[in-house]
C-alpha cells in the first residue's frame, strides 16, 4: 500500500518519513530539494526482475530471481581483506542455492529476521558456482509482498550520489506518489490529446511505478514533448516578437550586389550566393533579421558580411563588426578594407589597444554618422562607443560573447538593428532544430576555388621522429607550423603533455635552430597578442599553444598543424584546428600525435583523418559527446532537460508544431496559466534583441 503523511509537494525533503536532514543534504547534491522535486527526478532506465524461475531451473550466468525461504544465515571476516563476508541458505522447490554478500554489518541481523518470520524473498543477481553449488553473488532482495518495489518487479534506477541509493530513491518515492495527483499540467489538455499524451499526474506514476516497461517508456517521451514543446514555443514566441517590431530596412540594390561581386577576385561560390540572397532579401523585410551563418574555416562567410554591410551603407545606415580577439579583429578589419574601400566603405578599427588620438577620431566619426563600418573587440560595447545610424550588426564567433554583451551591441543607437552571427563551428541541424529555432540559418558547404585539402595523418609515437623531420623541411621551404597542447602546464594525474613543457623541449632539444614561440590563455591579453603578432609576421617559425588557437587565426604561411594528445580533443575542435592552416593555397598537413588511445579514441581520430566536412563531423562529434561540449549549450540558459535527447529530430519537429498551432491561436498565452509561468524559465534565452 501507498505510505501517506502529512506532507505536500513543496514540503523539504527531510519532512518526509524517514528521510530526516541528513538524508536530505545528500539529497540536495541530486537537485532534490521540495518533494515536488523528489517526483521530478527521473529514472534513467530500469531493472526487470519480474521473471522468477525455479531454483531447480537457476544456470550459471546472468542475472536471475527465484523466490524461497532463508533457512540459515552465516557471517564471518575473511582471512585476506578482513571484510564482513555473510552468507544465506535459501530454499525453494526442493533445492538450495546460496547467497553471499560482502562488507554488509547491518545485514545479517535483517536475514535473520526474515529467517525467523519464515517469510518469502525474491533474491535476484548473477549466478555463480561456489563450492556446494550455486550462489548468488551480492543479489538484491525483498520480502515478497502484494506489491513490489525492489525485486520482482520493474524498479527505477535513478542518478544516484554516494551513500544514496536508487533504493532509498524507491522508498522515499512511494512515500510521497500520492501527491502527483496535485501537480499542475503546463502542457494544455487541448495539447496533450491532439498529441495523444498522458496528464503529468499519470505520467509521473508511469515513471516512478511502471505497470509495464510500455508504459515507462510513453511516460519518458511525454516529458521530452513537453521539454521541447516549451523550448520551441520560447524559440517560436522571440521569433513572432522580433519580426513584429521595427527594424532597420535597408533596401535590396540588385546593382550595387552585382558591381560588388564584380570586383572580387575570385568567383563566388554557390553556397556564398544563397548565403547572400537570403541575408540581402532579410535586411530588406521590415522585422529585424537574426540570422546565422555557419560554414567551415575559409568559407567565405566574411565576404557576405562585406556584401550585406556595403548594402547598408547605400542605405545611409551604419554596420559594427565584432570580434572576439584583437588578433581576429584586425584579420576582418584587414579583409573588410580590401573588400570595401574601393565601394567607399573604410572599415574604422576600434581595439583595446588603438591609441587614444585614434580613438578619438573613431568615435567622434561614428558618432556623427560619417564613418559607416566599425571593426572591433569588445572596445564597441563601451559606454563612449555611440553609432549614429547602427543598422547592421556582425558578430562572429558568437558563442564567445554573452548575450549581454550582444545585446549592448544591438543598442548603441536605440535601434532595432539587423543581427548576423557568424561561426566557422558547424551547428548539427539536429541540435539547431531545438537550440535556434528563433533564428533563420544560412550554411556554406562548399569551399572557394582553389583550396586544397588539408592532409590529415595519424602519428603513433614510434613516429614522432619522422614528423618533426617532416615539419622541419616545411620550414625550411619558408613554412610555419603549429603545435597544440591540451594543456598549459604538466598534469601527474593526466599524464598529457603541456604547452609549457614541449616549448621549453622544442625550443632546446627538437629545434634549437628555429623560432620557437609560447602561446596559451594565462598569458595576459596584450602578450598573446604581441606573441601570436610576431607568428603572423614571420618572425617566428613555429608557435607552441594550447586550444586558444582554435578559432579566428589566419597564418597564410602556416602550413603544418601539430596536434598533441589529439584523442583529448573533440572531434569538431580538431576540425577548427586543422582549419588553421591551408589559407593559402599551399599543400597544408595536419598531424594528429597519438598518447594514450583506446579503440573508441583511435576511431575518433580516425574519422577526423577520413572527413573534411565540418558539419558531418559535428554531427558525429554530438554523437559521441554532450550538446553542452559541442556548442556551448549552458550558454543559452535553458532550464535543466531531463528526457529531452536533442538529436531527437522527429520529436522536436512534432513539439514546434504543436507550439506554432498553439501560439496562432493563443499569442499572449493567457488560455493556460501554468503554461504562461512555465516561460518565465525561458526569459532572456533567445532575447538577442
Amino acid at each position: 500500500m501507498t505510505e501517506r503523511s502529512h506532507v505536500t509537494l513543496g514540503s523539504p525533503v527531510a519532512e518526509v518519513p524517514t528521510v530526516g536532514p541528513a538524508r536530505a543534504t545528500l539529497l540536495h547534491k541530486l537537485g532534490i530539494d521540495t518533494v515536488r522535486d523528489m517526483l521530478f527526478h527521473l529514472p534513467h532506465r530500469y531493472e526487470d526482475t519480474r521473471a522468477v524461475v525455479s531454483m531447480r531451473e537457476l544456470s550459471i550466468g546472468d542475472a536471475q530471481t527465484v523466490k524461497a525461504r532463508i533457512v540459515s544465515v552465516t557471517a564471518w571476516l575473511s582471512k585476506e581483506r578482513r571484510l564482513l563476508v555473510v552468507q544465506a541458505t535459501l530454499a525453494a522447490d526442493g533445492a538450495t542455492a546460496e547467497a553471499v554478500w560482502f562488507g554488509k554489518d547491518w545485514l545479517p541481523a535483517k536475514l535473520n529476521a526474515l529467517k525467523d518470520s519464515q517469510a518469502e524473498v525474491l533474491v535476484s543477481g548473477p549466478v555463480q558456482r561456489g563450492r556446494r553449488g550455486l550462489r548468488f553473488r551480492n543479489p538484491t532482495y525483498e520480502e515478497a509482498r502484494d506489491e513490489q518495489r525492489h525485486v520482482g518487479t520493474l524498479a527505477p534506477v535513478y542518478p544516484e550520489t554516494r551513500r544514496l541509493t536508487s533504493a532509498m530513491l524507491r522508498t522515499y518515492v512511494a512515500r510521497v506518489i500520492h501527491l502527483a495527483e496535485g501537480v499542475v499540467d503546463r502542457l494544455p489538455d487541448e495539447v496533450r490529446t491532439a498529441e495523444g499524451l498522458m496528464s503529468i499526474a499519470e505520467t509521473l506514476r508511469q515513471l516512478h511505478v511502471p505497470d509495464d516497461q510500455a508504459n515507462a517508456t510513453r511516460a519518458k517521451e511525454r516529458i521530452a514533448f513537453e521539454e521541447h514543446f516549451l523550448l520551441q514555443l520560447a524559440a517560436e514566441r522571440a521569433r513572432r516578437r522580433r519580426l513584429s517590431g521595427q527594424g532597420v530596412v535597408i533596401a535590396y540594390d540588385v546593382q550595387v550586389a552585382r558591381a560588388f561581386v564584380a570586383t572580387l577576385p575570385f568567383k563566388l561560390t554557390d553556397s556564398q550566393r544563397v548565403a547572400a540572397h537570403e541575408v540581402l532579401t532579410d535586411l530588406a523585410s521590415t522585422g529585424p533579421m537574426n540570422r546565422l551563418l555557419q560554414g567551415d574555416v575559409g568559407s567565405g562567410k566574411t565576404v557576405v558580411a562585406a556584401m550585406a554591410a556595403l548594402m547598408a551603407h547605400r542605405a545611409g545606415a551604419q554596420t559594427a563588426v565584432m570580434a572576439p580577439t584583437e588578433i581576429l579583429a584586425r584579420q576582418h578589419h584587414a579583409t573588410l578594407d580590401r573588400l570595401l574601400t574601393p565601394h567607399g566603405l573604410p572599415p574604422r578599427l576600434l581595439v583595446g589597444s588603438t591609441s587614444a588620438r585614434a580613438r578619438r577620431e573613431v568615435l567622434e566619426g561614428l558618432a556623427a554618422g560619417h564613418d559607416g563600418l566599425a571593426v572591433g573587440t569588445h572596445a564597441l560595447i563601451e559606454d563612449d562607443v555611440v553609432l549614429e545610424n547602427l543598422g547592421l550588426v556582425v558578430v562572429d564567433e558568437q558563442q564567445r560573447f554573452g548575450v549581454a554583451q550582444r545585446q549592448r551591441l544591438r543598442q548603441k543607437s536605440g535601434l532595432m538593428p539587423n543581427y548576423l552571427a557568424m561561426t566557422a563551428t558547424p551547428i548539427p541541424r539536429s541540435l539547431a532544430l531545438s537550440l535556434y529555432g528563433d533564428v533563420d540559418r544560412s550554411e556554406l558547404r562548399e569551399m572557394p576555388p582553389g583550396r586544397r585539402r588539408i592532409e590529415t595523418r595519424l602519428v603513433p609515437p614510434e613516429q614522432r621522429a619522422e614528423a618533426y623531420e617532416f615539419t622541419r623541411e616545411e620550414i625550411r621551404r619558408g613554412r610555419q607550423a603549429f603545435v597544440i597542447c591540451p594543456l598549459i602546464e604538466d598534469s601527474d594525474k593526466l599524464g598529457a603533455r603541456s604547452a609549457t613543457a614541449e616549448y621549453e623541449r622544442l625550443r632546446k632539444d627538437v629545434f634549437p635552430d628555429l623560432r620557437v614561440e609560447l602561446l596559451h590563455g594565462r598569458m595576459a591579453a596584450l602578450e598573446k597578442e604581441e606573441r601570436m603578432g610576431r607568428f603572423v609576421r614571420g618572425e617566428a617559425d613555429l608557435v607552441v599553444s594550447t586550444s586558444v588557437v582554435e578559432v579566428g587565426v589566419d597564418v597564410p604561411n602556416a602550413t603544418v598543424m601539430i596536434i598533441e594528445g589529439a584523442e583529448r580533443f573533440g572531434l569538431a575542435q580538431l576540425h577548427q584546428f586543422r582549419g588553421r592552416v591551408g589559407r593559402a593555397g599551399h599543400q597544408s598537413y595536419c598531424l594528429l600525435f597519438q598518447g594514450g588511445v583506446d579503440d573508441e579514441g583511435s576511431q575518433r581520430l580516425r574519422a577526423v583523418a577520413g572527413n573534411h566536412s565540418g558539419f558531418e563531423l559535428a554531427e558525429l562529434d554530438l554523437q559521441l559527446r554532450k550538446p553542452g561540449d559541442v556548442v556551448g549549450f549552458r550558454q543559452h540558459g535553458l532550464p535543466e532537460m531531463q528526457a529531452t535527447d536533442l538529436l531527437d529530430v522527429a520529436l522536436a519537429r512534432r513539439a514546434r508544431a504543436a507550439a506554432v498551432r498553439w501560439l496562432d491561436e493563443d499569442p499572449e498565452l493567457t488560455r493556460h496559466a501554468p503554461l504562461h509561468e512555465a516561460m518565465t524559465g525561458y526569459r532572456g534565452v533567445f532575447d538577442l534583441d
